[in-house]
C-alpha cells in the first residue's frame, strides 16, 4: 500500500498561485500499465475529475484543458514527491486537490487505479 500525503492548499485570490505536494512512501507502482503519478480535485457537488500527471521518468505529461497552461506539474523521484504549480488561478478551480499514486489512461479517460488516495488538500480561489 502507498501512502500519500498532500500539502500546499489554501486560500487564493483570482490571478494568484499556489504550489502543491505530495509525499509518497510505501509500495510504488511500476508496471508497464502504469503512466505515472498525479493529481485530480474534487468540488463540492462534482464528481472527481483528472488536473494532470507525469510518468514515472519525469520526462512526460498531460494536462486536463481547463488547466492547460496555467498549471505545471513535476517530480523528484530522489524525494517521492510530485509537486503542482498553479498559476493564474480561478474560482472555478476551487476543489478538494488529491494526489493519486498510480493514473492510467483508458481509451480518452485518466483513472486512477490503486485506489490509494491522500487526504487531499483544500484550494480556495476568491473572485
Amino acid at each position: 500500500q502507498v501512502q500519500l500525503v498532500e500539502s500546499g492548499g489554501g486560500l487564493v485570490q483570482a490571478g494568484g498561485s499556489l504550489r502543491l505536494s505530495c509525499a509518497a512512501s510505501g509500495r510504488t507502482f511500476s508496471s508497464s500499465r502504469s503512466y505515472g503519478m498525479g493529481w485530480f480535485r474534487q468540488a463540492p457537488g462534482k464528481e472527481r475529475e483528472f488536473v494532470a500527471t507525469i510518468n514515472w521518468s519525469g520526462t512526460s505529461t498531460y494536462y486536463a484543458d481547463s488547466v492547460k497552461g496555467r498549471f505545471t506539474i513535476s517530480r523528484d523521484n530522489a524525494k517521492n514527491t510530485v509537486y503542482l504549480q498553479m498559476n493564474s488561478l480561478k474560482p472555478e478551480d476551487t476543489a478538494v486537490y488529491y494526489c493519486a499514486a498510480d493514473i492510467r489512461k483508458y481509451g480518452s479517460t485518466w483513472y486512477e487505479n490503486s485506489g490509494s488516495w491522500g487526504q487531499g488538500t483544500q484550494v480556495t480561489v476568491s473572485s
